[in-house]
């Protein structure tokens, strides 16, 4: 045990803690959570018009007309497909208060970037034509959304760190100590705006140039896709739990850091089933925000709620009794920083083995399930992260099957944790009594 606690402290430690001060993945973090209060809005929007209860369609239109879904989501559109833009603005004006510059006319810039990158048509077929025409002037709400979440991302970083180092290299129009501030800043963004927007105004004639035609186009088959793809699978959702827990037995943010890289993906997983509950369609993806949000972290990451009911209930030793009184309530709400430094789990190698596998045990048993039809798929609906369990599994799928597959996956994890609880639980008991931590040996 004390050789793992030197591998961790030696190996692993320094490079996660670089990775989670990465100011890239930070301001990657901070962009996407920019996002979530107006989707969780439009979100509540999107459950009152998909309630499963019989007859609710008829209730509806009877009262408000036949058009009701329609205007009714209008809130769903004016959030969830604007996310990209949101993104690109919120990931700059972060990345940009890391470099100490102007983070607001960064973010401006950035959002203008992600527009220049964006064509500015699409496609129409009138009713009754056999073919679609192309319509101009517009900008297709498809790429304001999570198709062009990606695009957003890299705009926003390569148009961030070209504006930032044009301003450290005091390439800017200064005016004089009489003008107002606003002023001043205005014309300080002046220079390096026009030289992100000519970079990226180059790059969007050469992509046209080539059979990809947009730089979405480009973005979706060489890194969107393909992500996608690997995140949509076991094997991907095993890793990104296996990685979340990594780093947090080490002591930092597991679900922040991978979150920052793998967010996205899960993201526009989330707004695919979300587009496809809209137009009536099968839900296309398992692997979403809420599956991991939902079903597996519950009481947070580790899903260390049925640990956290253990020690209230179970305990014997004091240490046990307290720290679950403690962490019952936030525990509740996925919230389990008194169990992860007060146990602890970090550094220790007995509480950190349930901490890494019972995600990833619960990863499986949730795939397969939604796989072959037994618990249904998250509809798109963007639930809070910390909605309470039973709760939260109703709403993230619209069905009461949600439910049960969060209370089996609960049930797994309490037979995950229960031995090792126990061994942890007489450890403490026999520390309080003045006696070894270690578990106690009878002659064979």
């Amino acid at each position: 045990m004390s050789k793992l606690n030197q591998f961790l402290d030696e190996k692993v430690m320094p490079v996660a803690g670089k990775v989670a001060s990465q100011r890239h993945l930070l301001a990657l973090r901070d962009g996407i959570i920019l996002t979530m209060p107006l989707i969780i809005i439009g979100s509540i929007f999107l459950i009152l018009g998909f309630i499963p209860i019989n007859g609710y369609n008829e209730f509806m239109a009877g009262i408000f007309g036949d058009a009701w879904m329609t205007k009714l989501l209008y809130p769903v559109t004016a959030t969830f497909d604007i996310m990209a833009l949101i993104a690109a603005f919120g990931i700059a004006y972060s990345l940009a208060e890391h470099y100490k510059v102007d983070p607001l006319s960064a973010g401006a810039v950035s959002a203008s970037a992600f527009i220049l990158g964006t064509p500015y048509f699409t496609m129409f077929t009138p009713e009754g034509a056999d073919a679609a025409v192309q319509v101009g002037g517009v900008l297709p709400i498809a790429y304001m959304g999570s198709k062009g979440l990606f695009v957003a991302i890299i705009l926003a970083l390569l148009s961030t760190e070209i504006y930032r180092y044009i301003i450290q290299k005091k390439l800017v129009i200064k005016m004089p100590d009489g003008v107002p501030p606003s002023v001043s800043k205005s014309f300080v963004a002046l220079f390096p705006a026009f030289v992100v927007l000519f970079v990226v105004w180059v790059l969007r004639l050469i992509i046209e140039s080539t059979p990809f035609g947009n730089m979405h186009e480009v973005v979706g088959k060489l890194l969107q896709e393909p992500l996608g793809a690997f995140g949509d699978t076991l094997l991907g959702a095993i890793m990104y739990v296996l990685l979340v827990g990594l780093l947090w037995v080490c002591g930092l943010h597991g679900a922040s850091i991978i979150g920052g890289v793998m967010g996205p993906v899960f993201l526009a997983a989330t707004d695919a089933n979300r587009l496809a509950l809209q137009a009536g369609e099968e839900l296309p993806k398992i692997v979403t925000s809420q599956f991991f949000d939902i079903f597996i972290f519950m009481g947070g990451s580790g899903g260390t709620l049925m640990f956290a009911v253990m020690m209230l209930i179970l305990a014997k030793s004091q240490q046990g009794k307290q720290l679950g009184r403690l962490a019952i309530a936030p525990g509740l709400f996925n919230i389990n920083e008194p169990i992860i430094f007060g146990a602890p789990v970090v550094m220790n190698p007995l509480l950190m083995l349930p901490f890494i596998f019972a995600p990833v045990v619960m990863v499986i048993t949730t795939y397969i399930l939604m796989s072959i039809g037994f618990a249904p798929k998250t509809i798109g609906v963007a639930v809070p992260w910390t909605t309470p369990p039973i709760i939260g599994g109703f709403l993230a799928t619209g069905s009461w099957r949600g439910s049960m597959m969060q209370i089996i996956n609960l049930a797994v994890a309490f037979a995950i944790y229960y031995p090792f609880f126990k061994v942890w639980d007489k450890q403490n008991v026999n520390m309080e009594q003045g006696g070894s931590t270690k578990p106690s040996r009878k002659a064979g």
